[in-house]
């Protein structure tokens, strides 16, 4: 592999101009194919083979009025002070804001608070409830208007008015502060290489891949259904690999250039190397992400895979394109001072040198001097971040971790207050009546059974379907939607449901969707493990030639993820900094966090395993004793793998300001889980392990050394078949063309 990337590199390096077209031509052609093929992202849920999923797929084939798929929304009225809302003035207003939210676009029906029952009993609260055509995604700007300027014209004194559902949920959108997370990524490469033109190639390269992956997923949409937090994903996770790849790159890039090579030479080289340790790195991410597929959750599946074929093509971008532009910025990716040494044939100061005493070669030494006490000291610290872990509880928050400012928060507090929590996540049960004898007979004794289950307010008279056999019936649970009193009851009401003989009764609606979700979640989560732990260490047995090196990392991994957890629930569930990160209300932690943050930590784990230990393999392969492999590998690497895991954290920090739970959560998980893998794992535990492992640590049967291809990573294979003096008769030029 080395060989062949190594061609690839000096053919991009000599062939620039056209390379540099071609990914240009290749940015312009997908971005206007986003352009035109855009689609509409979703944020719906498809869970085959759960309960609530089955019931959902019956109502769309035999009771598609119902809609209980569509969007919702809540507008609430709530009267001030000693006042009702069945006083006359505001009865007037509410009825004449329920008649034009009947005229709103897209909507299927709005109920009237008064004959509906949906006066608090102490009537000082009602709402109507909005149903709409189409789910939230789908809505038109019209429709969100007409939503709003109907609660608006309500308004008066004495009477408020707010709105909640998932009607107003905005999908998640690209935040300024996530710019901040690249300028930051600017800020560390400019100081990593001391030059502009070093640290604004893998910018440059990150923005291309990023441009096009964003602009491919786009025109997908036109095609597939996908989930709305896909592209930001996609956009999150391939900016930040991108970055990454074409900075191990170009800082070997530099390397070379000090060893006097010319830049074609160099740029071979270095894709050569470097280049070989980014396949894998990349092969990691990319197994992580699609293995998303094993959980069988449409929606998860597709943002795997979108995000997977970003970090695919950031790989491309950094064998092809970024050699290509190294042709034309020359010697000038050198610091100045560097250029004037290679101008007036001196040597030229290089980090990598076992005679420079770099900050990355002290703390190697530092670390294998004292590796058992700075061994223990650093899985204790992470053992002791780990501990709130044990109160993780997992969930789909709604409009109750909303910021309390925003309309949402304030219609589920007044809901919450004037009819209790459950009003805000009412079940919604499906009666099968098609072999009963008397349907309406049938599918009243559900509701009344129903209605004596431990945690039920209310159970509202069944509504049927045209043809009769369906019916519907809404429940409404003391306990709001993220309690794990109203999970309980979910599962209480189906095992009731089975006590009725002649019909098929099902719960459903977007309280049970989430706990299926929820559900489903958890017991993918160990299959998912095995599966991305199994083929990680097949493909680190691969490139390590060793079995304790990847047992090793998968170890440095686990300890990682459980840190993580901890911290995030320390945040967003405890409530730690909450002031400071915004988090305006903990609770729990959304269901589908843990996978991801899993699969993408554990690809970026594996790419800093990857950089650091292939430079110990390096060094070890080219005869260095076992010991001073790992100093040199932590030298050579840790300038790199510090600047890659500081542009990581920067660009996942700037999510955590997104406003979006999800997306917040997420970014922090992410940013957190990367400063601890880089920084702790990585550069502390792994040198440790290395150090007392000594000459073991590389150690692989003979039978599978046999067995196993040799993809040469460290490029050995490679340097025997150059086999050339280091300085080249060519001269480098401060800019080919």
């Amino acid at each position: 592999m080395a060989t062949f990337l190594y061609r690839l590199g000096r053919l991009s390096f000599r062939r620039r101009r056209w390379v540099v077209a071609l990914w240009i031509a290749l940015l312009v052609g997908f971005g206007a194919g986003g352009a035109a093929l855009s689609g509409p992202t979703s944020d719906s849920f498809s869970i085959p083979g759960t309960e609530s999923q089955q019931a959902l797929d019956l109502l769309a084939e035999r009771f598609p009025e119902a809609n209980v798929g569509g969007a919702t929304a809540r507008v609430v009225f709530a009267a001030e002070g000693a006042a009702k809302v069945t006083d006359p003035e505001r009865r007037a207003a509410v009825e004449a804001t329920v008649a034009a939210l009947r005229k709103v676009p897209q909507v299927e029906r709005v109920t009237d608070p008064f004959p509906a029952q949906g006066v608090s009993p102490d009537g000082r609260v009602a709402f109507a409830q909005v149903s709409f055509k189409v789910q939230a995604a789908e809505l038109q700007p019209a429709a969100l208007d007409g939503l709003t300027a109907a609660a608006d014209a309500a308004e008066r004194p004495g009477l408020a008015v707010e709105i909640g559902g998932d009607a107003l949920s905005p999908p998640p959108a690209q935040s300024p502060t996530e710019i901040l997370g690249v300028a930051v990524a600017a800020v560390v490469l400019v100081i990593t290489f001391g030059s502009l033109v070093a640290a604004g190639l893998p910018l440059l390269t990150a923005l291309i891949a990023i441009g096009i992956g964003m602009s491919a997923i786009t025109a997908v949409t036109g095609f597939v259904e996908l989930s709305s937090t896909a592209p930001v994903l996609a956009l999150m996770l391939g900016l930040a690999v991108a970055i990454d790849y074409s900075l191990f790159i170009v800082s070997r890039y530099r390397h070379e250039l000090a060893l006097g090579r010319t830049g074609e030479e160099a740029a071979g080289r270095a894709t050569g190397t470097a280049g070989s340790a980014v396949v894998f790195a990349g092969a990691t991410v990319v197994i992580a992400l699609a293995a998303l597929a094993v959980v069988g959750i449409p929606f998860l599946t597709v943002m795997g895979l979108a995000a997977a074929g970003t970090v695919a093509l950031a790989v491309v971008v950094a064998l092809s394109l970024v050699p290509a532009l190294l042709g034309f910025a020359g010697t000038r990716v050198l610091g100045r001072k560097a250029r004037k040494a290679l101008a007036a044939g001196k040597e030229v100061e290089d980090p990598e040198n076992p005679t420079t005493r770099t900050a990355g070669d002290r703390w190697g030494r530092f670390v294998t001097r004292h590796r058992v006490p700075v061994l223990l000291a650093a899985v204790l610290a992470l053992g002791v971040t780990a501990i709130p872990v044990t109160d993780l509880r997992l969930g789909m928050p709604g409009d109750e971790v909303a910021s309390p400012e925003t309309t949402q928060r304030k219609a589920y507090d007044l809901l919450a207050g004037g009819f209790g929590p459950g009003f805000n996540g009412p079940l919604a049960v499906v009666v099968d009546t098609a072999k009963a004898a008397d349907p309406k007979a049938a599918a009243a004794e559900v509701a009344g059974e129903l209605s004596t289950v431990d945690g039920v307010v209310a159970v509202t008279p069944p509504m049927f379907n045209p043809a009769g056999d369906t019916a519907l019936l809404t429940v409404v649970p003391k306990t709001g939607p993220a309690d794990a009193a109203t999970e309980q009851l979910v599962a209480a009401l189906r095992d009731r449901a089975d006590e009725f003989p002649g019909v098929s009764v099902s719960v459903t609606g977007q309280t049970a969707v989430m706990i299926d979700v929820s559900e489903k979640l958890a017991a993918a989560l160990l299959p998912y493990l095995g599966v991305i732990i199994g083929l990680a260490l097949l493909l680190l047995v691969l490139v390590f030639r060793s079995i304790l090196v990847p047992v090793k990392a998968t170890l440095g991994f686990l300890l990682t993820i459980g840190a993580t957890f901890g911290a995030v629930v320390a945040v967003f569930q405890w409530g730690w900094l909450a002031d400071l990160l915004g988090v305006d209300s903990p609770g729990p932690i959304m269901s589908m966090l843990p996978i991801f943050m899993i699969g993408v930590v554990f690809g970026l784990a594996m790419d800093y395993e990857l950089f650091l230990v292939t430079r110990m393999r390096e060094e070890y392969v080219h005869g260095a004793t076992a010991n001073d492999a790992v100093i040199g590998g932590v030298r050579q690497g840790a300038r790199v793998v510090t600047a890659a895991a500081l542009i990581m954290v920067s660009v996942f920090a700037g999510f955590i300001f997104s406003g979006e739970a999800m997306i917040m959560s997420l970014g922090f998980a992410m940013a957190f889980g990367v400063a601890v893998d880089a920084f702790v794992v990585r550069m502390t535990i792994v040198p440790a392990v290395m150090s007392l492992l000594g000459r073991h640590a590389w150690w692989l049967p003979r039978w599978l050394d046999r067995v196993l291809p040799d993809v040469d990573v460290e490029g050995e294979k490679l340097r025997a078949l150059l086999d050339e003096p280091v300085a080249e008769s060519r001269p480098l030029v401060g800019a080919s063309s």
